[in-house]
């Protein structure tokens, strides 16, 4: 009985994979021809970092089951830290693809760390509890990146929350961490087949993770809590599991946005709890728990205000409509109904044509 489930559970992560590949394959096709224009050539890396938000913070709202609103303070945590590694390691790792990988990694590693000391706190609550918590963490991580000086030299790191002169730098120190201003110089390694590549690799490892045994209690501590404790599953360690691999995936899309600009600044709505909430609005109109429609609505919804400029002052009229529609679409539930009839009537009308050319076979 176990079979079919199986099948059927492979040939849907196969073909978000594939339909995922295509996709990249034709934009780069289209990109060597000449076909795109610059502004649309200059989404594609940014639409590989909101994938990647997306897709990870869907392991937390839709397989897991709890509400964040801080997600965009662990972007902020990769960005930061990945782009002070490649500034500091420019001159001695000369090697473009092992410093960005590296870079990359520790982005990954911090935030990750960052979401252990925030999950072992705080995932003991739940619902709006959680959720304000988390709120509150990604502003205050984008408070200290706003207010941090930053300085290398011989003599190691130096901190300071006043200004530059304030640091005590040698004459041949650097200063990495400008306050608001940012970091500036971070080598712009970044491209969109490492997007793509990084975006591919998540997928696969939360698309096996979703369908592994670990998955299933995790989605179990999802749909009933106090039955999963009440055959064992540990349910904090896998809140915490969640949590930090959500958080290191995000820590990743930001080891790639800081690698793709020139300046790296957390002022604006960068990394504040607009984008967190940008996110969470990826994730709510592709289908909570559906990683294929996290994709699918974040390549709709970031291009699609982008494409409507030309409208002015509605554009923003016309994103909102846009937004309601698609969510009637998915969560209605006289829409849910004429999909499933639709569903049935296209399965039946293949599967008399088979029988069909059987008989003439």
């Amino acid at each position: 009985m176990n079979k079919p489930n199986i099948t059927k559970t492979t040939k849907n992560n196969l073909f978000t994979c594939g339909g995922f590949i295509v996709l990249v394959v034709l934009m780069s096709i289209l990109r060597g021809a000449g076909a795109l224009s610059n502004s649309v050539q200059g989404y594609l890396v940014p639409l590989c970092i909101y994938i990647i938000m997306a897709i990870s913070l869907n392991l937390v709202v839709g397989i897991l089951g709890e509400l964040s609103l801080g997600h965009a303070g662990f972007m902020c945590v990769g960005a930061y830290t990945s782009a002070i590694f490649s500034k500091c390691t420019e001159a001695t790792i000369t090697s473009v693809p092992v410093r960005f990988t590296l870079a990359i990694l520790v982005g990954a590693f911090c935030a990750a760390v960052f979401g252990i000391l925030i999950g072992i706190p705080v995932l003991r609550l739940k619902g709006d509890y959680l959720a304000i918590v988390t709120l509150a963490f990604g502003e205050i991580i984008k408070n200290i990146c706003n207010s941090i000086y930053l300085g290398f030299d011989s003599n190691g790191f130096h901190v300071s929350f006043k200004d530059t002169v304030s640091l005590g730098l040698e004459e041949d120190g650097q200063v990495i961490i400008k306050g608001a201003q940012g970091i500036s110089g971070t080598p712009k390694d970044s491209n969109f087949i490492v997007g793509a590549v990084l975006v591919l690799v998540i997928l696969v490892i939360i698309l096996n993770l979703v369908n592994s045994r670990p998955g299933r209690a995790i989605m179990s501590i999802r749909d009933n809590r106090i039955a999963a404790q009440s055959v064992g599953i540990d349910v904090t360690k896998y809140k915490l599991m969640v949590f930090t691999i959500s958080a290191a995936f995000a820590g990743v899309a930001g080891a790639l946005y800081a690698h793709n600009y020139a300046t790296l600044t957390a002022t604006g709505d960068k990394f504040n709890y607009n984008a967190s909430i940008m996110i969470l609005v990826y994730v709510v109109l592709g289908g909570i728990g559906n990683i294929r429609g996290s994709i699918i609505a974040t390549i709709i919804l970031y291009v699609l205000p982008e494409q409507l400029r030309f409208m002015r002052d509605y554009r923003m009229l016309v994103y909102a409509i846009v937004l309601i529609l698609v969510m009637l679409y998915n969560w209605s539930p006289k829409m849910k109904e004429i999909r499933e009839v639709l569903r049935i009537k296209i399965r039946n009308k293949f599967a008399r044509k088979r029988v069909k050319e059987d008989i003439q076979i």
